[in-house]
């Protein structure tokens, strides 16, 4: 019987063992290499005259060309933008632009004609609309190029405190209806196209969402050639709208599966679409995949003020003279305090005019280069010594006297405190 229970003891023994090799097993201490203990080689480098000083003079050096490389590159381009956001109150003569509304920046120092605007009301059809507009304010711009401009010639359309990055605007699409999928109304409304999901009728919006609700819908025509210089009559420089959207935005919309029946417009588009859409003619649902404004329009701008490339022409010499180009002004700028304006600029291996680029690298070439010569004057006149122990704090300072006193708690036992 005695042995029957040491046996029995033993086996609960060892299984107590066990356990608690096992709990020692599970620590959680980090393992014994050099990266867990933090024992990896490093260099700490001494920073010194001899090292720092060089620094200095070398990021001077190299930064000083690259910013004027850029700042010769941005005068290079030449641009015209013309704010025609208060064209709605011009008369139906023309009339001169604000200095202030124009800005001109061409490789000829010849004087040009003042620009010029008039508005007038009128009957238009514009691009992608089912029916003629009957109040269409025509704003017609009036400009003068002093100088011949080889191609690439663009046009831009540039506005101002228009907040694309708006959290709640950008995420307001639908990319499977984009992409051309027929969605149910049950699926467009749990969509992330809040608040326009369905229209007043019950439909769904085709496309949906505050992005596509918003696009820009002013009509930017070629410019016409009204006097050329030594030339002949009117002739228009053609431009197109077509290899306006990056090759990627694009393969992100096709044509859509719906049914004109089944989908509404935008309300910003009920003015284009005053029947909604329809199976023949010019109130057919417009093609995404190629509807390269959309594709433009619809990748959003970082920053409240932001240029959209509208118009462009690869191949013909932009001629020096005088030209009129006609504008279907209907998109709203007054509503939030923005601006609108057409840029026509050209641009070089670097892009668009922009000197904030080497502005940058100029000044920070010019303080590396001054602080260097701060500090190497000053190393010059009272240098020091390396690891010169004469610096310290304590060395350079008279300690004062204490004034530690006892308390009750320093006492010892079977003292009494002072």
């Amino acid at each position: 019987m005695s042995q029957t229970l040491t046996h029995t003891d033993s086996i609960e023994q060892e299984e107590q063992d066990r356990k608690k090799s096992q709990k020692k097993q599970k620590s959680r201490r980090p393992a014994n290499t050099a990266f867990r203990q933090q024992r990896l080689k490093a260099w700490q480098p001494i920073l010194t005259p001899k090292t720092v000083l060089p620094i200095f003079f070398a990021v001077g050096i190299i930064f000083a060309p690259i910013g004027g490389l850029l700042l010769w590159a941005s005068a290079g381009v030449q641009e015209l933008i013309i704010d025609y956001t208060d064209c709605s109150t011009a008369e139906s003569e023309f009339s001169q632009i604000p200095d202030d509304k124009v800005s001109a920046s061409f490789s000829s120092s010849n004087s040009t004609a003042r620009p010029q605007w008039k508005r007038v009301e009128e009957s238009r059809r514009p691009p992608y609309s089912a029916v003629n507009v009957s109040d269409t304010s025509v704003c017609t711009l009036q400009f003068s190029i002093p100088n011949d401009i080889n191609p690439p010639v663009y046009m831009y359309y540039r506005l101002t405190n228009f907040y694309q990055n708006h959290r709640r605007y950008v995420s307001s699409l639908d990319t499977s209806q984009l992409r051309g999928s027929a969605l149910d109304n049950d699926t467009i409304d749990g969509s992330a196209c809040n608040p326009l999901k369905l229209a007043h009728n019950g439909k769904a919006i085709y496309p949906c969402g505050l992005i596509a609700n918003s696009i820009f819908n002013d009509t930017l025509w070629s410019p016409i050639l009204t006097t050329e210089s030594g030339g002949d009559g009117p002739s228009e420089y053609r431009m197109t709208n077509e290899s306006i959207a990056w090759g990627s935005d694009s393969q992100l919309y096709k044509r859509t599966d719906y049914q004109p029946e089944n989908i509404w417009p935008p309300p910003n588009w009920e003015r284009r679409y005053p029947d909604g859409y329809t199976r023949d003619g010019p109130g057919q649902i417009p093609d995404l995949s190629t509807y390269e404004e959309f594709h433009v329009w619809m990748r959003t701008a970082g920053l409240p003020t932001f240029s959209k490339l509208a118009l462009r022409n690869d191949n013909d010499v932009l001629r020096a003279g005088i030209y009129q180009m006609e504008i279907y002004d209907y998109f709203p700028t007054s509503e939030y305090g923005g601006t609108k304006s057409i840029l026509l600029s050209t641009r070089t291996v670097l892009g668009g005019k922009n000197s904030f680029l080497g502005i940058a690298y100029v000044v920070v070439a010019g303080i590396c280069v001054v602080v260097g010569v701060v500090f190497t004057l000053a190393h010059l006149i009272k240098p020091r010594r390396l690891g010169d122990h004469t610096y310290l704090s304590w060395n350079n300072a008279d300690l004062p006297p204490s004034t530690a006193t006892t308390t009750g708690r320093d006492t010892r036992p079977g003292t009494q405190g002072a």
